[in-house]
């Protein structure tokens, strides 16, 4: 099975803008993924003029909020930083091993790349003058324009999704999630450098030869 790659386009966020840019951006992909008859729910984002669909699983909902959570804490230490967030769905299969004993192996067959620009908040302070745009406007500009971004981000993902598909494994007849298998990988708190790249660098090996379209 071949493994489908895509790369969305890159976002410039603040720190206090990353939760819910993830929020957007992973259930919208996951929405498009879902396996069953889910419920949807339409979500108004907490910091943007966007509404964005759920699948209505707790289940679902608590990992994507679990990874996030861990994502907030490394950012809090890295500031200005290019963030490379994965989400990838597999398949499991049983691998046959020597003698008796069966391997259980992950078999991706797509990876959604969600890349982040970490920037320093952009602090109001007093209605001093920048030419002709005072610090408040210039604020609400480039919050604006993030919000136009991420609607383009999402429009991606929907056009991905309706481009191709023949790289989607069948539902599994005995499935009860509301999902693919899936899993988020972020960088790495304890080393950034190696350990997070070496751990995407390993995934795609796994795959094989990926098709990357942008």
């Amino acid at each position: 099975m071949s493994c489908q790659t895509w790369h969305l386009k890159e976002l410039e966020v603040e720190h206090i803008e990353v939760r819910e840019v993830l929020r957007c951006i992973l259930h919208t992909i996951m929405f498009h993924r879902a396996l069953c008859l889910v419920r949807p729910k339409d979500t108004d984002s907490e910091l943007f003029e966007i509404t964005y669909v759920k699948c209505g699983d707790d289940e679902l909902d608590r990992k994507i909020e679990e990874r996030i959570d861990q994502l907030i804490i490394w950012t809090k230490k890295h500031t200005n930083k290019k963030i490379l967030i994965c989400l990838s769905f597999y398949e499991i299969k049983n691998k046959q091993a020597k003698w008796f004993n069966n391997k259980i192996e992950r078999v991706y067959w797509e990876h959604w790349y969600i890349n982040l620009q970490l920037v320093k908040s952009r602090t109001i302070g007093r209605f001093h003058q920048t030419g002709q745009t005072t610090k408040l406007e210039e604020k609400s500009v480039k919050h604006a324009a993030l919000e136009s971004a991420l609607h383009e981000v999402i429009f991606q993902i929907i056009r991905f999704v309706n481009e191709k598909s023949n790289h989607v494994p069948s539902v599994p007849s005995s499935n009860e999630s509301a999902s693919f298998p899936f899993d988020i990988t972020i960088p790495s708190s304890s080393d950034y450098s190696f350990g997070w790249r070496a751990d995407v660098f390993k995934r795609m090996l796994q795959t094989g030869h990926s098709n990357l379209l942008h």
